[in-house]
């Protein structure tokens, strides 16, 4: 199995690398240049820039606090200001600064609000060259350098100035790169142990963005593909924290009796979330337990059906007392529901709420809320799933997730060498199916917080037996 994942691997690595000198060469740009080129000559910016401005009043504070002038100063003039990416952005500002009427320490918090002398030899102009350090992943500026001089004699202004500052396509790049991962700093709170690890970061960010439009120029659907808040973990990282490596080991499945077939033909669409049998999105965290929340949501659905009652139940419960499986290491439906019937049941979420990591077995006959009496396996064929679906309740399901990592909205079809069925790594619930503008969809509760895809929810391309969604669907029997 792993010599198939490593072919599988490599296969798609050359797909990745073809399609990408493909593009680039339809651009008529060199085959073997990469779509986000290496940091480049300085690129000028307006007065305007909100960066910029940001930098200046940075500078503005920390000329004022070393200096032993009685009034505050302020920027007067940007006379030339640029940017480069160099491990951070690297400001260069030759700036005219004067003094205001506002004398120190007062209005240091606000000097915006101060007056500039209006008498020339109380304003005493200086002309001063700042290079400020702006590191985004560590949200702080450091000065580089600062030489200031009366500005009558300011002949570096206009050297400075007659520097050639034209931008080019790579240096445009590099810098909305460095703007798209300090979006992602931000966004997703990220915080890195030192500078080496915020550039490895960056560079796996990088690539992660050309596997992104990879997938968004060859997909099928309606998909959009982009920044997620994986996009800083390698395809490895991703799918040892998150993802379920034993359910393509399909030596380790306990057999299940087969269901019963559907009664009626599946009608054009259906959604249990619009019938009250499911509940709210879930998060595993950096737990490999997406086999148990499937369960939970399946038995969460069956309980609703047969009792009336939407309940959350317990992962934390499979997590910490099913001896079949691995905990965050994952585990398979199959087993789920032996456990839980050797067990006794589950408890609710409230009663054995969950931390993301495997502890001692806390479970309490006395707190069971819902059990289950047998569990059965679906038919792979995706009508079938479908009809069944619509008369019983959601099914637990699992699927390739490749294309997840990077999933942002709409429906995923991607290409079968990016979703091979046989590798199936992540377990979810099948909720309903329908269209969107003709396309025919799955939709899939996931188990990765509300900010993940369309508030939690993923939707795949319904039809083509797709990622393997059909090969592993089952569900618990409440009687």
């Amino acid at each position: 199995m792993n010599n198939i994942r490593q072919w599988n691997s490599v296969f798609l690595f050359i797909t990745l690398q073809i399609f990408v000198a493909n593009l680039v060469q339809g651009q008529n740009e060199d085959s073997d240049r990469h779509l986000f080129g290496a940091p480049g000559s300085p690129l000028r910016l307006p007065g305007s820039d909100p960066g910029l401005q940001n930098v200046v009043k940075f500078a503005e504070g920390r000329y004022n606090m070393g200096s032993n002038g009685l009034y505050l100063r302020r920027v007067s003039k940007i006379i030339s200001a640029s940017k480069q990416v160099v491990k951070g952005v690297r400001y260069s500002i030759v700036a005219e600064l004067g003094n205001t009427l506002c004398k120190k320490p007062a209005v240091l918090a606000d000097p915006a609000i101060c007056e500039f002398h209006t008498d020339p030899n109380k304003l005493k102009t200086e002309v001063c060259v700042f290079e400020i350090w702006d590191i985004p992943w560590q949200s702080k500026f450091t000065v580089l350098k600062q030489k200031c001089q009366p500005a009558v004699a300011s002949k570096e202004t206009n050297k400075v100035e007659g520097q050639p500052l034209v931008p080019t396509k790579t240096d445009k790049e590099s810098m909305e790169l460095l703007s798209e991962f300090k979006e992602f700093v931000f966004k997703y709170n990220r915080t890195y142990s030192s500078q080496e690890e915020a550039d490895k970061r960056l560079r796996i960010f990088q690539q992660n963005l050309r596997t992104a439009q990879t997938l968004q120029a060859l997909d099928q659907g309606s998909a959009e593909y982009g920044i997620t808040k994986f996009s800083d973990l390698t395809e490895e990282e991703f799918r040892s924290i998150y993802l379920n490596p034993l359910l393509s080991q399909r030596n380790l499945h306990r057999p299940l009796k087969p269901a019963a077939t559907a009664h009626s033909p599946a009608p054009p669409r259906w959604d249990w979330r619009e019938h009250g049998a499911v509940g709210p999105v879930k998060n595993q965290g950096m737990c490999g337990s997406c086999w148990a929340f499937s369960v939970t949501g399946n038995i969460e659905g069956q309980w609703f059906l047969k009792r009336g009652e939407l309940l959350s139940l317990s992962e934390q419960e499979l997590v910490d007392c099913d001896r079949l499986d691995q905990a965050c290491g994952g585990g398979l439906p199959s087993n789920a529901y032996e456990a839980i019937r050797n067990l006794g049941g589950l408890e609710t979420e409230t009663d054995y709420s969950y931390t993301g990591h495997k502890q001692n077995c806390d479970f309490s006959t006395r707190k069971v809320a819902a059990y289950i009496n047998s569990s059965v396996e679906l038919s792979k064929d995706e009508n079938e799933i479908a009809a069944w679906l619509a008369e019983n309740g959601p099914v637990s399901v699992a699927l390739n997730a490749f294309a997840m990592q990077f999933y942002r909205r709409g429906v995923s079809h991607p290409l079968k060498i990016f979703c091979n069925p046989w590798m199936i790594d992540h377990a979810v619930l099948l909720v309903g199916y329908g269209h969107r503008d003709g396309i025919p969809f799955w939709a899939i509760k996931n188990s990765w917080g509300e900010d993940y895809g369309e508030e939690g929810y993923y939707y795949l391309y319904r039809g083509s037996r797709l990622c393997g969604i059909n090969r592993m669907c089952s569900s618990a029997v409440v009687s």
